[in-house]
């Protein structure tokens, strides 16, 4: 009998190979970093590593196709929030923020866009970027350099491209002028051919610099989008993503098909339900048009609602209105938290965020006064993503017949300090995540939009993935569920078709042997909690899951039992990708 050893099996698992078949009891065998074998492995086989998974699932690696790792994947080998939820494959570079390409000049303008738009620290940034390039290749070459415990592909960025280009006059929102466009579309087309997977752009007023001021590509004209979009198509490679707050909705629509049609290109826009947004019913109607004319667009939607988080440790906290909060500030969190309860406290902190002696030098927006207390909820731990409209803070305050202030501020200073409260904003209109549902099941979204590495002191929103298993395929009570095998091909196979990363999202010979091995029943998230691992001591929510038994990456494990083991087998991802085997 001819023994066969391999680098890495699997044993005993219920495989999800990510097709949307039924899971079905199997081994799988990796070798040289492809899966090899699926089936039931014969008694000679024997592996130079053997992970037992009687009893939990198997899966390939999640691909996230939505996160802001430019920067921290030049300074950090783990690539964490993202890591630690199952992701094996990120892409960056996403709603047209990134680094390159970049004159000296410009760097503390690329700064000021990515910390206003993605809420990533000025000083994290300015001393964690080593600015080691100047074009796209050269940020691709540096990237490169660094193995990281994930594989992380990158896209051209529409805004550090503008300024590049057009200086000042970038900045200022002025008019390209046709040389201008001419130049952005070769230095596109360039990235893409130096191994970008795409290019990404923003025009929303929500995305703002660090001064306040909106970004660069928010008026970008028509001609500009489709003289990018045409040079990015002659390379025959690339996909194109989008956000837009769609103020003309058929005109942007417009723009976007002449893109589509002109580029020849996929293209992906970024839908949620909100009360100011479009009409998300609009989108998937305009998604199936698109497509029933041949061109393929896609939507980028959230698995939970879009939101933050509220706390004494967050970017978001409304005691900061306060002069007397301010003065404790530095206090260790539950120093801070014991002086803030102290009677005395409680009521000059009040009495300054109602109005009547507030610091005229904090902004209005903090005051408690002007949150939304019917949109405020406790957290908890675990934490609850569809909290019950009769569970917020102004329910819970008319229930006590107590001013609604008074228990926000007595839950954030309570304990320890470290209470989150949660704030969902789009996708939670109606008190409830029906129009999450409706959105993930239309055939042509996908999950996404988790920014992992972004918003680092609002949200934790790269456990999006974690979120898609267990809320939307165990836990959910109020309303429907989605099947397992559906969910595992989404966050699979059908994310990495969308960017052209045809070598994985599947378990099966010949695909790239990124996996997880997860027990399904026992997968939970935990709250996120506040560390200080960021270059200049800079502080970011992380949120840790239980039930990732095993992540291994082009079959190195990178992970077990949720900790890493030191492995770093992620690398680059230089443009579309075929399984081995098959001829490009």
């Amino acid at each position: 009998m001819r023994l066969m050893v391999y680098d890495l099996v699997i044993r005993g698992g219920s495989v999800v190979d990510g097709t949307g078949a039924p899971p079905r009891t199997a081994d799988v065998a990796v070798q040289d970093g492809l899966v090899v074998e699926v089936g039931k492995l014969g008694v000679g086989t024997t592996a130079r590593r053997t992970v037992d998974a009687d009893g939990a699932i198997v899966t390939p690696g999640f691909v996230d196709i939505h996160t802001h790792y430019d920067g921290q994947a030049t300074w950090d080998d783990h690539l964490q929030p993202s890591a630690g939820h199952g992701v094996t494959t990120a892409v960056t570079g996403n709603c047209g923020v990134g680094f390159a390409p970049v004159r000296a000049g410009d760097r503390d303008t690329l700064v000021e866009l990515m910390e206003g738009v993605e809420d990533l620290p000025g000083a994290v940034l300015h001393e964690g970027l080593g600015w080691e390039w100047e074009s796209i290749g050269e940020f691709l070459d540096t990237i490169e350099r660094r193995p990281h415990d994930i594989d992380l592909a990158t896209q051209v960025c529409h805004g550090p491209l503008r300024v590049y280009v057009m200086g000042q006059r970038g900045v200022d929102r002025e008019k390209a002028t046709p040389a201008d466009i001419a130049e952005m579309g070769r230095l596109a087309a360039e990235g893409i051919e130096a191994g970008a997977l795409g290019f990404s752009t923003s025009r929303t007023l929500i995305h703002r610099t660090s001064r306040g001021e909106p970004i660069p590509t928010l008026r970008a004209s028509r001609d500009e989008l489709v003289g990018i979009g045409r040079a990015i198509g002659a390379t025959g490679r690339g996909v194109l993503q989008v956000i837009s707050d769609f103020e003309d909705f058929d005109a942007e629509m417009a723009t976007l098909r002449e893109v589509m049609e002109s580029s020849g290109r996929p293209l992906s826009i970024s839908v949620a339900h909100s009360r100011s947004g479009y009409d998300y019913r609009r989108c998937l109607q305009v998604l199936d048009e698109a497509n029933a004319a041949g061109l393929t667009m896609r939507a980028q939607v959230a698995v939970r609602a879009i939101g933050m988080l509220m706390g004494l440790e967050g970017s978001v906290n409304p005691l900061k209105g306060s002069a007397t909060y301010t003065a404790v500030e530095h206090l260790p969190l539950a120093e801070r938290a014991r002086r803030l309860a102290e009677p005395s406290t409680r009521a000059t902190v009040l009495a300054e965020l109602s109005g009547r002696t507030r610091d005229p030098n904090q902004p209005v927006e903090q005051m408690l006064s002007r949150q939304p207390m019917d949109r405020i909820f406790v957290l908890g731990d675990p934490p609850d993503y569809e909290p019950d409209p009769s569970t917020s803070i102004a329910a819970r305050a008319a229930a006590a017949g107590r001013p609604a202030e008074e228990v926000l501020y007595d839950l954030l200073v309570g304990g320890d300090g470290s209470t989150l409260l949660y704030v969902p904003v789009a996708n939670y209109v109606d008190g409830n995540l029906d129009a999450v549902h409706e959105m993930l099941a239309h055939p042509h979204t996908l999950p996404a939009l988790g920014d992992g590495g972004a918003h680092v002191g609002i949200i934790c929103d790269a456990s999006f993935p974690t979120s898609l298993l267990t809320h939307w395929t165990r836990d959910r009570t109020r309303g429907p569920r989605f099947d397992l095998a559906w969910a595992i091909r989404r966050q699979c196979r059908s994310t990495a078709e969308a960017v052209g990363l045809l070598d994985r999202g599947l378990l099966a010979p010949g695909y790239k042997a990124d996996l997880n091995v997860i027990d399904i029943d026992g997968l939970r998230l935990d709250a996120p909690a506040m560390v200080a691992d960021l270059p200049a001591g800079g502080r970011r929510y992380l949120q840790s899951a239980h039930g990732y038994l095993c992540t291994a990456v082009s079959g190195v494990v990178t992970r077990c039992d949720g900790e890493a083991t030191g492995e770093l087998p992620g690398r680059l991802v230089r443009g579309a990708q075929q399984p081995a085997g098959v001829l490009t």
